[in-house]
């Protein structure tokens, strides 16, 4: 006997695809098929049910080896180490629900740590330019609705973000909107002939790293002005046409990835990609959305700017928030040597820092709170295994355009297996016990 689970939310890309529907065992342990997802989405759901996966935390030995521990140390360890510690980096977030977010925070707040997620190597500069600028924006609805004028800018979402074109952008029927890509203009801003490039009406080869003086000669031709016979490796006469394009449509959006905001420039790329938006808007209606990673990065930022009023690099270590990106954030006090223990949850800076900071990692007292083995669990003293956020536990998380979003549950975890949420809630008590903290 087996039972289909509708309406799920895919826990794997800022897009949180919300129509999937999975056939689980009649007892709720087991998941046999997942409908509508993605590849990657597909993948995520059915390494849940893992027969290697780790099911308890597992404590690093002298010799380098594991031996499993009960929760209860888990939690002991974690919150000594943190109650000890001066200034300890609670870093990642971005992979679990608000709920777990906003009590790890508390904690965080209790031992004056720096609270940091993956926006520090990904959109941090995305979210420094709207401080300086504003951004026009809308939900991912009105676009699929309206917009008729499509231009990806440093992004590759046929591989990212594998169901956004078909949902959102390109293919999909909209309400205004005539079927599929047939009323609408792809533009595509790559320095490769990456997928989503081979199927844009426009693509624009842009010399690698020169993204923001393309973003200014786009500025320069909505007002007919002059441009020099190339910029950026585009020739004058392409630029100017395609923003004759863009502006003759009804509807505009302008998604931007990590092409734009981690390469020279950072967030100038992204306040002149903003004031190109601003300026399309003189002509016609034209917004602007990051194309964000993790499924719930943008909750991350949203958790923290209510608490603490800053997205991300949020440093309490001296008992109030402070925000100051490149000081405050993670890899810089990492190679410093400013940090003396380090939480991660959620992430896996093991795989995609340094290898500088990661030795810091290695080095430290460290715990790393992940469903999966990762390179992160690996140099970290202790994993603690939890259980899949959208898969074996429900919680609220922000899609990229900002809209909250509850994810539901489909099959129960292993048995005796904690959430984040549950977990760092054990965590907040004991370091209360120890802080003296009513």
């Amino acid at each position: 006997m087996t039972k289909t689970v509708s309406d799920v939310i895919c826990p794997f890309c800022g897009t949180l695809c919300d129509d999937l529907e999975v056939v689980v065992s009649d007892d709720g342990k087991k998941i046999l098929e997942v409908l509508n997802a993605c590849a990657i989405g597909n993948e995520k759901f059915h390494h849940a049910g893992a027969e290697d996966r780790p099911k308890r935390p597992r404590m690093q030995q002298p010799d380098g080896s594991y031996k499993e521990v009960s929760y209860d140390d888990a939690v002991e360890y974690t919150a000594q180490m943190l109650a000890k510690a001066k200034k300890p980096l609670m870093y990642g977030w971005s992979s679990t629900n608000c709920e777990a977010q906003s009590i790890g925070h508390e904690v965080a707040e209790l031992v004056g740590a720096v609270v940091d997620n993956t926006a520090t190597v990904c959109h941090g500069s995305t979210l420094i330019a709207l401080q300086d600028v504003g951004i026009p924006s809308c939900t991912l609805g009105e676009i699929k609705n309206r917009a008729d004028r499509i231009l990806y800018w440093g992004c590759n979402p046929a591989h990212a973000h594998p169901r956004h074109m078909s949902r959102y952008s390109i293919f999909p029927r909209g309400f205004f909107t005539g079927k599929g890509s047939q009323s609408r203009k792809l533009f595509v801003i790559d320095p490769r002939m990456s997928d989503t490039a081979k199927l844009a009406d426009y693509h624009f080869q842009v010399e690698q790293g020169r993204d923001y003086e393309l973003l200014q000669a786009f500025r320069t031709a909505l007002k007919g002005e002059w441009l020099p016979d190339t910029v950026a490796g585009i020739p004058k006469e392409r630029i100017y046409e395609g923003a004759e394009v863009l502006k003759s449509g009804r509807f505009g959006i302008i998604f931007f990835g990590m092409g734009v905001t981690q390469t020279r420039g950072k967030n100038h790329n992204i306040d002149a990609a903003i004031s190109l938006t601003k300026d399309l808007n003189e002509y016609t209606k034209f917004n602007i959305m990051p194309m964000r990673g993790h499924y719930n990065v943008t909750g991350s930022g949203e958790v923290l700017g209510w608490q603490y009023g800053f997205p991300y690099c949020v440093d309490l270590s001296r008992g109030f928030a402070r925000y100051n990106p490149g000081d405050s954030s993670s890899n810089d006090l990492l190679v410093r040597g400013e940090v003396d223990a380090v939480l991660t949850i959620a992430s896996d800076p093991g795989a995609h820092f340094p290898i500088s900071s990661v030795q810091k990692i290695w080095n430290l007292p460290s715990v790393a709170i992940d469903p999966h083995i990762t390179p992160t669990t690996e140099v970290s003293k202790l994993h603690v295994p939890v259980a899949f956020v959208g898969i074996e536990c429900g919680g609220n998380a922000y899609r990229m355009d900002n809209v909250p979003i509850d994810c539901r549950k489909v099959v129960d975890p292993p048995e005796g297996m904690l959430t984040d949420e549950e977990f760092l809630t054990r965590v907040l008590k004991r370091v209360k016990e120890l802080k003296g903290v009513a």
